[in-house]
């Protein structure tokens, strides 16, 4: 190895990459019987947590940009998940909230990420997940730029 690289094999950084991919894998591979992506699984649960959070919104909180959520936004209104008003209430803003059928899918959709979930926690204790969040919640906050005074 050379002086600049980086040994992956004790990389914590590649390690997490490595554990998002495996979930994201077997995320897609739960919903995808249900029609539904990650990303569009993502948009359903934080409108049914946050109803009429806005495109800008839904794009920062699913990592995703303005512009692809705008069309994901409408994907999910032809298909009956959510609706949006016909002329923005506020500025330019139309807040989206989850239809009957939306809600429908998300309840099916969540029930399968946890099945995930658990299946990528049952080797650990209680004890040994709680830390594990808590270590992974830690890094996260330590990497965030510091509030602009």
């Amino acid at each position: 190895m050379s002086q600049e690289g980086i040994d992956l094999g004790t990389s914590l950084g590649y390690l997490l990459k490595q554990a998002s991919s495996a979930l994201r894998a077997a995320m897609e591979d739960a919903l995808r019987p249900l029609g539904l992506t990650v990303t569009q699984y993502s948009c359903l649960e934080l409108l049914a947590q946050r109803p009429g959070l806005s495109g800008s919104d839904l794009a920062r909180a699913t990592f995703i940009t303005r512009q692809s959520v705008n069309t994901l936004l409408q994907q999910l209104e032809r298909d009956g998940d959510v609706q949006r008003p016909a002329a923005p209430c506020v500025g330019k803003v139309l807040p989206a909230s989850l239809t009957a059928q939306g809600r429908r899918r998300l309840t099916a959709a969540s029930a399968a990420v946890r099945e995930v979930e658990r299946r990528m926690l049952e080797e650990l204790s209680a004890s040994e997940q709680r830390q594990a969040f808590s270590v992974l919640e830690r890094m996260t906050l330590s990497l965030r730029p510091p509030p602009t005074p």
